[in-house]
Parts: structure tokens; sequence; C-alpha cells
């Protein structure tokens, strides 16, 4: 049962490497011109920092900014649903879909931390 759960924070951490190329591909295409830099590379920047530092304690890697657990599943589902949005909006329906399902079905294996988050 724990090499599950491993694969499945594995699994994860893979979707959120696929939520920041989202935004990369979303910028670059968005963009025109410098802003094509400042959407492709500072928003996917400022996505994986607010990741990094808004963190719940106890849970895997450091908290340099502690936060509730709810407060933290919020900025999850903020980030995967403005990666969906993003790939969306830049025309690629089918791998919004994709990535959608996928984080959907790795947060329902993931039940029990989605619970252990919501009780933070």
């Amino acid at each position: 049962m724990k090499s599950i759960k491993l694969i499945n924070l594995g699994v994860h951490f893979l979707l959120e490497l696929c939520g920041l190329a989202a935004l990369i591909y979303w910028g670059l295409q968005a963009g025109d011109g410098l802003m094509k830099i400042v959407l492709g590379v500072l928003l996917p920047l400022l996505a994986a920092i607010a990741w990094g530092t808004f963190r719940v304690p106890n849970d895997p890697g450091k908290a340099p900014v502690a936060v509730r657990g709810p407060a933290r599943l919020l900025l999850e589902v903020i980030f995967f649903v403005l990666a969906v949005a993003a790939l969306s909006s830049a025309g690629q329906l089918t791998l919004a879909a994709l990535l959608g399902i996928a984080v959907v079905i790795n947060y329902a294996i993931m039940y029990e931390r989605v619970i252990w988050l919501l009780k933070q």
C-alpha cells in the first residue's frame, strides 16, 4: 500500500510538471514579442514559486510559508484548473481533457491526502 502512495506522489509530481509545461506553452502561444517571454516564462515561474512556497507542515518537503490544508488544496486546484484552461485556450483541447482527467484520477486515488488536507 505504501508503494502505491509513493507511485502516486511521483505521478502527482509529473502532473505538476505537465501543468507548468501547459502554462509555458500557452504563454508562448498567447504573447507577441516581449509578452511571449513574460507569459511563457514569468507566469510558470510564479506558479512554481507559489507551489513550493505555500505548504502544509508535515506534507512532504519543507514548508517555507506554512498554510492550512484547505488553502493548499485550493492553491493546487487553481493551478491545475489554470493549466487545463491554458491548454484549452491554446487550442489543445485533447491535451487539456487528458490533463484534467489525469488530475482528477490522481486526486481520487490520493483521497486520503485530500481528506488530510481538509482536516488541517
